[in-house]
């Protein structure tokens, strides 16, 4: 008798929307509409005017009445919900391949979100970092006209080096590497502690690749809509695009161009 043949039934995939669609899609629009509202009533409150023609942001300054702490809280709470937004499209390819590889009988909702935590709590660190920087500079800023009337030039620079990494061979593997899902839930059990670890592997990577964007957001205008979709934009297409190394490199292209650009602007005005 001739064994019997296995037939293999091809499982097309569901053309609508899985709850874990429909929650990233609310958890984007949510954050994204907060982001709107903050930076909003950021341009709303007065800058303050510094030596050299230019306007500090109110986002490394504290508020009357306000200690550094809240001041610190406020900036993470911000920078945090903002992260949800921009990195949000870049994200959720990354979450669904993860949860493609989970073993069945996976709590695969509760991991996904430890996960995502983990992404979350890497760019908390990084928001943190930036935090403490830049409250730091604006202190010595206000304190020193020299230095402030130094700023333009130095964020012309700034942005300049942000441009050209994004045409390095170091970009090029970071970007490559960040592409790539790490495979940490094939070695590891299916468990709290593994997800975080793979979020954290997944943020690591993510904000080493977005270094050079990042800094470029943080010198250009922290809470300006502008900068931010457009650095959300770019590192959305450089991950997702089939050609993600030709859009880093027009992305670096352009953004040297516009440092050169405030750099003529810097020197015009010190020399003028």
């Amino acid at each position: 008798m001739a064994p019997a043949r296995r037939v293999r039934c091809a499982v097309k995939p569901s053309r609508w929307p899985t709850r874990f669609d429909l929650a990233a899609a609310l958890l984007f629009a949510a954050s994204a509409a907060v982001t709107v509202a903050w930076c909003r009533s950021m341009e709303a409150a007065p800058a303050m005017s510094m030596p050299g023609g230019w306007t500090m942001s109110m986002a490394w300054m504290r508020m009357p009445g306000q200690s550094w702490v809240t001041a610190g809280a406020s900036f993470l709470g911000m920078w945090a919900v903002m992260m949800v937004a921009m990195m949000m499209p870049s994200l959720v390819p990354m979450l669904r391949a993860y949860r493609a590889g989970l073993p069945p009988g996976a709590r695969v909702g509760r991991l996904t979100v430890v996960a995502a935590l983990g992404y979350h709590a890497v760019w908390a660190a990084v928001g943190l970092a930036a935090f403490l920087a830049g409250a730091g500079l604006a202190a010595v800023e206000m304190r020193h006209p020299s230095i402030a009337r130094g700023v333009p030039l130095a964020v012309g620079a700034v942005v300049l080096v942000a441009g050209l990494s994004q045409l390095t061979a170091w970009k090029a593997r970071a970007l490559d590497c960040c592409r790539e899902v790490p495979r940490t839930q094939a070695r590891s059990p299916p468990a709290v502690a593994s997800a975080w670890r793979h979020g954290l592997q997944l943020g690591v990577r993510c904000s080493l690749c977005c270094a050079g964007l990042t800094v470029m957001l943080l010198v250009g205008g922290v809470m300006d809509l502008r900068a931010m979709t457009v650095v959300a934009a770019a590192t959305t297409l450089e991950r997702l695009a089939p050609a993600g190394h030709r859009v880093a490199r027009t992305t670096g292209a352009l953004v040297i161009a516009a440092a050169l650009v405030l750099i003529a602007r810097a020197a015009l005005i010190a020399t003028g």
